[in-house]
């Protein structure tokens, strides 16, 4: 079995035998690297493709164990995986329309409201909801200036995780 991994790797000294040593250590065996340090994210991060082979139970545990070192898996064998931006809105959020909100936030690019909690209170004003976006890597930034800007013309108070 083999898997087409990228990665987003911290452009400093040691990150990238930082990212292969699970991999040799649990057994897999590492047919190609390819890390080009003049391509970086907008984090500033690098991000590498490396091809790997193995068992499925082998490459498990190196996803496993590259996940547990907060390792970033931006995609496998050409699939984009999705982080998870955990957000609260605060204010008359029934009134403002909450179908609204979520439909705006849904309209942005490779973003989806995943996960929704409704609080409500006997001062409309008061009551919040927890949501939870997922988004292609590397959007985190992007989509939490819609969030904060979405927020501001409903008048929610909006508390984004950091």
């Amino acid at each position: 079995m083999r898997f087409n991994l990228v990665l987003d790797v911290p452009d400093v000294p040691g990150q990238l035998l930082e990212v292969l040593e699970p991999m040799g250590r649990l057994g897999a065996n590492i047919v190609a690297v390819i890390h080009q340090r003049d391509v970086k994210t907008e984090r500033g991060t690098v991000p590498v493709q490396i091809t790997i082979e193995g068992d499925k139970e082998t490459l498990d545990k190196v996803m496993g164990a590259l996940e547990s070192k907060d390792i970033q898996i931006l995609e496998v064998d050409g699939v984009l995986r999705k982080e998870q931006i955990t957000t609260v809105l605060v204010g008359d959020i029934v009134e403002e329309d909450l179908q609204d909100t979520v439909s705006k936030l849904n309209q942005l690019k490779s973003v989806k409201v995943a996960d929704l909690d409704l609080k409500m209170s006997d001062e409309p004003k008061n009551s919040a909801t927890k949501m939870v976006i997922e988004a292609d890597f590397g959007l985190r930034k992007e989509v939490l200036k819609n969030i904060k800007k979405l927020g501001a013309e409903k008048g929610f108070l909006v508390i984004n995780e950091v």
